[in-house]
């Protein structure tokens, strides 16, 4: 799914709202969970998952092309973990 389309889902299901304010409201929420990981915070929501930021330690990587050994520096990267409901959900699909 896309932003754009999750924002003709909100319109959808909240014909109230216009075009601009759906886009306003995906980009204030999916802007506030950036802006808290980029400050090293954690953020989660209950029954989906929990977004947080792990370091990877620098390492020595290899050049595909040449092959010869390249320094990897450290690194921080986004990390999702999904919740229970979340999980749940998704594993009831294999059991059918």
């Amino acid at each position: 799914m896309t932003r754009s389309e999750l924002i003709a889902i909100l319109i959808e299901k909240n014909p109230h709202l216009q075009l601009r304010e759906a886009t306003l409201l995906v980009n204030t929420v999916f802007g506030g969970i950036t802006s808290s990981l980029a400050a090293g915070n954690r953020v989660e929501l209950r029954g989906f998952g929990a977004f947080s930021v792990k370091e990877r330690e620098p390492r020595l990587g290899r050049n595909p092309k040449t092959g010869e050994q390249v320094k990897v520096s450290k690194k921080l990267v986004p990390f999702f973990k999904t919740g229970k409901e979340l999980h749940q959900r998704l594993n009831k699909a294999d059991e059918a």
